[in-house]
């Protein structure tokens, strides 16, 4: 059997809301600088956590593309959504490499595409590389007949416990973080993630929300809850050893990516002045970078994103890893659908969650026919072959090919 074609199909549809979708967006690296920091909002409508927003009255346009690795025998894998910069340089750089290759050969095909990309090691091309692996896992599975967790050695439990993400969450109303937080709760949850509003620019007021949201948290969700909180590398050293000082006393389970990935000694020197395990690397690429942290041991989760750091190839290595040092392993929930496969193939001591981003997935699982949706707070094992990648063609508006 051989690859024979690679399609990038450019697909649109319009995910119809009852109210404005991202409602608050929050802290980011660019916030130490003010035109950036006071931006919340843009003609009266919410920024989305990048800084952008798509609403159109109650109409939310979605645009993406998908990858599809098609074979001489007609077995089809398919990897996605992903943006034009990582089209254009699967397009441009990595289509040749993977014509008339063998589509289960996926360790040769990943090391071939690491090797020929040698400014490609991190960043944008390190995204498009995940993308064809994640693809080759998926055609994998078509090929043998078997869901994807099952290739990895099988599953470790009968459903994966499940936590909300509450990214676009409104965060600055302490009464509407209530109800949301006691409805995710009763929706079964056993634990949720907040993400910070504020960093070190946003003076003693921002200080003061944030620790607020903290402790409107535990005080809502109660003693036996699992609270997780974002930073989303936006802090620094200095903010954040004040900032745990002030809610260490309200037991986060974990505190998300308080610095930018390259600040390992931030994340190292936190570590040992604070309580709280830290959890991080969702912006880091591969095996080695993920070594820099497990090495230095500046972490105690690692979150490695599953279409970001190398695929699922990558990640098993990287949890691999991880085991080593009895690091926990939860990835970053960009994808579901490849997330709910790694996450049942580990022992439940090192991978105890998976992260379910509740408004994210809506937009990025909107073009599947049958996306990861938890029930009563968890995931059950998926019946589809491959990674369950099928698309739903009701969905589609316009195609073209990119």
């Amino acid at each position: 059997m051989k690859i024979t074609k690679i399609k990038l199909r450019e697909l649109s549809g319009t995910l119809e809301t009852k109210n404005t979708f991202w409602e608050e967006r929050l802290v980011m690296p660019l916030d130490i600088y003010p035109e950036y920091r006071i931006k919340s909002f843009v003609n009266g409508k919410p920024e989305t956590h990048l800084g952008f927003n798509k609403q159109k009255g109650l109409a939310y346009p979605i645009s993406a593309i998908f990858i599809e690795i098609q074979t001489d025998e007609g077995a089809v894998g398919i990897g996605g959504p992903i943006d034009k910069a990582q089209a254009y340089l699967i397009k441009e750089q990595l289509i040749d490499l993977l014509l008339g290759k063998d589509p289960l050969a996926i360790e040769l095909i990943w090391d071939q595409m690491h090797r020929h990309q040698v400014h490609g090691r991190q960043g944008t091309p390190m995204l498009a590389l995940s993308a064809i692996d994640c693809a080759l896992w998926d055609l994998k599975g078509n090929i043998l007949g078997q869901p994807v967790y099952k290739l990895f050695g099988g599953p470790t439990r009968e459903k994966m416990p499940a936590y909300a993400s509450m990214l676009g969450f409104a965060v600055e109303d302490l009464g509407l973080v209530k109800e949301r937080a006691l409805r995710f709760k009763e929706m079964g949850y056993v634990a949720q993630k907040w993400f910070f509003r504020h960093g070190p620019m946003s003076g003693t007021e921002g200080f003061k929300k944030n620790v607020s949201l903290v402790k409107t948290l535990r005080e809502t969700l109660g003693e036996n809850y699992d609270i997780m909180l974002d930073c989303w590398q936006s802090w620094d050293l200095n903010y954040a050893v004040r900032m745990v000082s002030y809610i260490e006393e309200y037991e986060p389970r974990w505190l998300e990516e308080v610095a930018m990935p390259d600040r390992i000694d931030t994340y190292r020197q936190l570590r040992e002045r604070t309580s709280i395990p830290l959890s991080g690397a969702e912006h880091e690429y591969t095996r080695w970078g993920f070594k820099r942290f497990v090495d230095q041991e500046a972490l105690d989760i690692l979150q490695p994103d599953i279409y970001w750091a190398g695929g699922l190839s990558e990640t098993l290595k990287i949890a691999n890893y991880a085991t080593v040092h009895d690091l926990i392993t939860i990835p970053h929930g960009h994808s579901s659908k490849a997330g709910i496969h790694f996450s049942l193939s580990q022992s439940p001591i090192h991978t105890p969650y998976q992260e379910y981003l509740v408004k994210w997935n809506d937009i990025h699982q909107f073009f599947l026919l049958n996306p990861v949706s938890p029930k009563k707070g968890f995931i059950d094992i998926p019946k589809e072959i491959g990674l369950g990648m099928n698309l739903d063609d009701s969905k589609i508006e316009k195609e073209i090919d990119f």
